[in-house]
């Protein structure tokens, strides 16, 4: 057991939010309140690092504590977040926040770039001797975290791509002899995770979607409208799910703002815009009616579909991350650790910050089908548990054919 370290905790979040983010808040301060004799003050930092630059803490110890509880069932980020690259210049403000509030204690809620920063707090304290306790704590939609079976935040978005495709191909199986093709556009820069998540949605041979594409793997034109041609032969109509990242055969993404407004301080363009560039091709080349639906950033945050096993793990790695830092840890990520599938299981360790800073995760080989436009069933393993139980059942209809008596139309 480290030498128990006297002082203030903060903690703060980054990056795109989500159904989740907020429970890893109420787990990291709900553990910190039961150790007053090592914590003396737990605060939030409002949005993200730039909490700390200008001085903007609350105090979350004056919140009721039904409140912060809540924060559980509560999606997008309470304490607001931020995308801010921390430069050389940063340090110093840092390190006179830090001394000022006697902040001994600090956990960064976010995906990449967010443990990049954890990272570079770690060391600033380390190479200054100002002792601090920095410890990532994962979040991101986008899967795509090194060293960790899954983030929190992915279980519940995949819960809510998976209901509305689904609820998206009954639309157009019904309306399929008017608008044949329907493709539905999902968040994603290089990592298909999310777009993966939508084969979830299958409970039947013809469900949707009948066609995937993610960025893992180029996608070929000709080839992509031989598929959606193949799929409205067979069933009058093609419900697709493409990754708004995904990437012809020249490794560039289809579809990306060029505009310098739409890049954030880490360099990452906006996507967006692929489906609406498919649909035209589909009408040009196939003379197929083609609409698209972009769900945007509703899906990252919708709290309506949150998945329970998502939350739980969100609350956990809170929780876990105040636990190491009392006894000592500093420097690493808090990570989630599969033990079995069936029926699930988890369990929380730890990775060096270093290790997952700005490192990004890709979808396995193995996860997707050598044709490019689905998943495998060794993928359907890995996602189903994360979602937190079967999606709700639906009817479908033998649709049996009264024979035809009437004199039948020319």
């Amino acid at each position: 057991m480290a030498d128990k370290l006297k002082g203030n905790l903060v903690v703060a979040q980054s990056g795109g939010p989500t159904a989740v983010i907020n429970a890893s808040v109420a787990g990291v301060a709900e553990e910190a309140f039961k150790h007053a004799d090592v914590i003396t003050g737990v605060y939030g930092s409002l949005h993200g690092i730039e909490g700390i630059f200008y001085e903007e803490l609350i105090d979350l110890g004056q919140e009721d504590r039904a409140t912060i509880h809540r924060l559980v069932e509560t999606p997008s980020a309470a304490l607001g977040s931020c995308r801010h690259k921390l430069t050389e210049a940063d340090y110093e403000r840092i390190l006179e926040v830090f001394r000022a509030h006697n902040i001994r204690y600090f956990f960064y809620i976010g995906g990449n770039d967010s443990m990049d920063t954890a990272n570079r707090v770690w060391r600033l304290g380390a190479e200054t001797g100002y002792e601090v306790r920095a410890i990532g704590i994962p979040k991101t939609i986008d899967n795509d975290l090194a060293y960790t079976d899954h983030c929190p935040g992915y279980g519940s978005v995949a819960r809510w791509v998976a209901s509305s495709v689904r609820d998206a191909g009954l639309d157009t199986e019904a309306i399929g002899v008017v608008d044949r093709v329907k493709i539905v556009e999902i968040m994603g820069r290089n990592a298909g995770w999310i777009t993966a998540a939508t084969a979830l949605a299958r409970d039947h041979e013809n469900a949707a979607p009948h066609l995937i594409y993610v960025p893992e793997k180029p996608l070929n034109i000709d080839r992509f409208l031989g598929d959606v041609q193949n799929v409205v032969d067979r069933l009058g109509y093609c419900l697709i799910t493409v990754c708004e990242g995904v990437r012809g055969e020249d490794g560039k993404p289809l579809m990306a703002s060029t505009s310098a407004v739409d890049v954030d301080s880490f360099g990452h363009a906006q996507m967006g815009g692929v489906a609406d560039y498919l649909c035209k091709v589909i009408a040009s080349r196939l003379k197929l009616k083609a609409r698209f639906d972009k769900p945007g950033t509703i899906q990252r945050v919708s709290a309506l579909l949150a998945s329970p096993v998502d939350r739980q793990e969100a609350y956990g790695v809170g929780v876990e991350a105040v636990r190491q830092a009392i006894a000592g840890v500093s420097g690493k990520m808090v990570t989630i650790e599969r033990v079995s599938d069936e029926p699930y299981e988890s369990r929380f360790g730890l990775v060096d910050l270093e290790l997952v800073a700005n490192a990004e995760r890709l979808m396995p080989a193995d996860y997707l089908n050598e044709a490019g436009n689905d998943v495998t069933e060794a993928f359907l393993r890995y996602a189903r548990p994360l979602i937190g139980g079967p999606l709700p059942q639906y009817a479908y209809l033998r649709k049996v054919l009264v024979p035809k008596k009437a004199t039948q139309p020319a």
